[in-house]
């Protein structure tokens, strides 16, 4: 079971979309790397949801997506200025958010689970967040985060723009997830905007 409400979402809203899904695939520098700190690189990250879709084109085929369900949403504009930078937020250095983005190390044992997965090095990086601040484009069009990925696009989805493309697709057809069917039930009590 998928832990983060968010991830779930996600998950109904890949799969409804025609994507396979898999969840929480951890990632790490190798211990060989140069700049390997085994204090600071033994814990793992993870891919929080990557979604393949065989019908679909490259980048669009492979989608990687990063969820963060913070409560006050996803301010774009203070992200794209922040976080490659060890300035605080939530306790934490901004950059370790956003590692695979911004740490070379990180990001090389990202690309190569990615490209273990999927056999491809082309595929969208989707952030995806429970409320949007500010202006997406400074976030999914930011160069030097965008050339660590090897130049693939990166893209915002908010919960609203994946509950809404959800609640569009979802039939009477008692849906297979939990997220599939509340929103089933919604629907049939009449709480959901038409």
């Amino acid at each position: 079971m998928k832990e983060d409400v968010l991830e779930q979402l996600v998950d109904d809203y890949l799969k409804l979309n025609g994507y396979f899904t898999r969840h929480n695939i951890k990632f790490a520098p190798k211990k060989d790397h140069p700049e390997f700190a085994s204090k600071a690189d033994s814990v793992g990250s993870d891919i929080d949801v990557i979604g393949f879709n065989p019908t679909k084109r490259p980048p669009e085929n492979v989608w990687v997506v990063s969820c963060k369900s913070w409560q006050s949403g996803f301010d774009a504009g203070w992200w794209a200025k922040n976080a490659a930078t060890d300035k605080e937020t939530s306790g934490r250095e901004a950059w370790k958010f956003f590692r695979e983005l911004v740490k070379p190390k990180w990001t090389e044992a990202f690309l190569h689970e990615v490209k273990l997965l999927t056999g491809s090095t082309s595929f969208t990086y989707v952030t995806a967040v429970t409320r949007l601040r500010g202006n997406r484009s400074l976030w999914e069009n930011h160069a030097e985060l965008r050339l660590a990925i090897g130049d693939n696009p990166i893209r915002i989805r908010t919960l609203e723009e994946m509950f809404a493309s959800i609640q569009e697709k979802t039939s009477t057809t008692p849906a297979a997830s939990e997220i599939g069917r509340l929103v089933q039930l919604l629907k049939s009590a009449e709480l959901l905007k038409k």
